[in-house]
Order: C-alpha cells, then structure tokens, then sequence
C-alpha cells in the first residue's frame, strides 16, 4: 500500500489530532465498556493505567521528539494538543530504558483489558479490529514522513532524512 504523501510532516493541526484521537477513543472505549460490564474497580485501574501510561510515554518517548522541542509551551501534535510540556526536552536518540518504557507503556494498556474482553468475543473482534485500523492509519499516513527520525518505527527513507538535516 503506498503511502498518501511523500512530503515530511513538519507541524499538525486540530484536525489531525481530532481524527488520531477519534480512531483510538474505538478501542479504548470498547476496552472501558468490556472492564465495567464486570467490575468497576478494573475500569478504575484500567483509567489509572491510562494516565500513567501517558504520563510515562510523555517523559520517555515524546520528550525526544521534535514537536515536543518546540519553543511552544504545549504539545501540538497528532496525540496531544494544547498540552502542557511537564517535561524538559531531550532531543536524540531513544536509549535502552526510552525504548523498553516507549513499548511496555502501550503494551500494559493493551494486554490489560484483554482480561475481561476475552469472555466478550464481540468487544474483543471490535478492540481488535479497531486497533488494527488504528495502527494502519497511523503507518500509512504517518510514519513515512515523520519527523522524529529517532522513533523506532519511522519509515522515513534515508535519501528524505538527508535533505532535512
């Protein structure tokens, strides 16, 4: 599948962010829906989860990216918009412990609602399907033309990075 535009993503907009956040309220939502269908105290840690997930991929993924060195005092991205920056930046490379937070983050929030969502194979068909339609989306019409070349998943080719730096 070729990627929609070959032109390098240097700033986003608030509809970027309203659509990204759009495709994951889906999944998360379905995941809230299957936890609290049996036990409230879950959809409270799974809500806990969440914001400290946020809270750890801010400080040890985000606080490298470019658009988080930005002079701006908030986040514009297509994750996080008018957030304040908590952190300080720290531009380069992921090091092993950016890397290992940058994956297990995401995965905890992932692997969690599973729990309850395997006793509700349609919540589960939906969490499913609607993260890989999420992580399609973001691949297709991100990854080959970000500018966080430090990401362990950008595809932006090498001969693009050269005429940037």
């Amino acid at each position: 599948m070729e990627p929609c535009s070959k032109e390098l993503r240097e700033r986003y907009d608030f509809f970027d962010f309203l659509f990204y956040t759009c495709l994951l309220a889906v999944p998360l939502l379905t995941a809230a829906v299957g936890i609290a269908r049996n036990t409230l105290g879950g959809l409270l840690v799974y809500i806990l989860l969440i914001v400290v997930a946020v809270i750890l991929v801010l400080k040890f993924f985000c606080s490298r990216c470019p658009h988080y060195a930005r002079e701006d005092k908030l986040l514009r991205c297509i994750f996080f918009w008018d957030l304040p920056k908590f952190f300080a930046a720290r531009p380069g490379e992921l090091d092993t412990r950016d890397r290992i937070v940058t994956w297990a983050a995401p995965a905890a929030l992932l692997a969690f609602p599973l729990i309850w969502l395997i006793h509700e194979p349609d919540l589960l068909a939906i969490f499913l399907l609607s993260l890989a339609g999420f992580a399609a989306t973001v691949r297709r019409h991100e990854c080959h033309r970000c500018i966080y070349f430090a990401c362990p998943i950008n595809k932006v080719s090498e001969e693009m990075k050269g005429k940037t730096e």
